[in-house]
């Protein structure tokens, strides 16, 4: 049995659209995120899920919405999905943070999970539960098809747990995951396939 995932980053926000983390702070989407929203759930109409999966944040809920409207289906909100808690730099540009604390921004930059923002999540924590959660969900729903909407750190990182690439890897391999593009995964029991990556909606 295999359970296919389709990952999609939320539509973008005000903050997004000014380079600005936005965390765990609950950002709205601009007309630009809405759009793309829309356009997911064009997709969704012309390649149909069993199940769709949200983070809590509105961001998320608010892109997974058109598709569900589209599949008629009721979303499932997971709290582990939420994006990490960036601290210090919650609505914060990293050139900002850069002005103010050089070494540390660079530090971040060299290694970003050992040298994480300060008061900001344990990005191996966040990886465990971002994790633990796609195994949930993929074991909830085998043989079928699952849209997973969520956030850029959070499935970047699980995207290197699950595929075998240090963590401190995870802004350099993946560099960003566009909003509202879908990435297609295969999990099955103690096996996990990569099979597309940002691809627009």
């Amino acid at each position: 049995m295999s359970t296919t995932l389709l990952l999609a980053r939320h539509g973008q926000t005000v903050w997004h659209a000014e380079n600005r983390y936005a965390g765990i702070s609950d950002v709205a989407l601009t007309d630009t995120g809405v759009a793309q929203a829309e356009a997911l759930g064009r997709w969704a109409a012309a390649h149909p899920v069993d199940a769709i999966w949200t983070s809590p944040l509105s961001r998320a809920v608010r892109t997974a919405a058109p598709a569900a409207r589209a599949l008629n289906l009721t979303p499932h909100t997971e709290p582990a999905l939420i994006e990490c808690d960036f601290g210090v730099m919650e609505g914060r540009t990293l050139a900002e943070f850069e002005a103010e604390h050089p070494k540390a921004a660079q530090a971040f930059r060299t290694d970003p999970v050992t040298h994480a923002f300060p008061g900001a999540e344990d990005p191996t924590a966040a990886a465990t539960r971002g994790t633990a959660a796609l195994h949930h969900i993929a074991t909830t729903h085998p043989d079928q098809r699952v849209l997973i909407v969520a956030h850029n750190s959070l499935l970047r990182l699980v995207l290197c747990r699950l595929l075998g690439i240090p963590l401190s890897e995870y802004r350099r391999v993946f560099p960003q995951l566009r909003n509202a593009a879908v990435s297609e995964m295969r999990m099955a029991p103690g096996e996990t396939a990569l099979l597309s990556l940002n691809v627009p909606v």
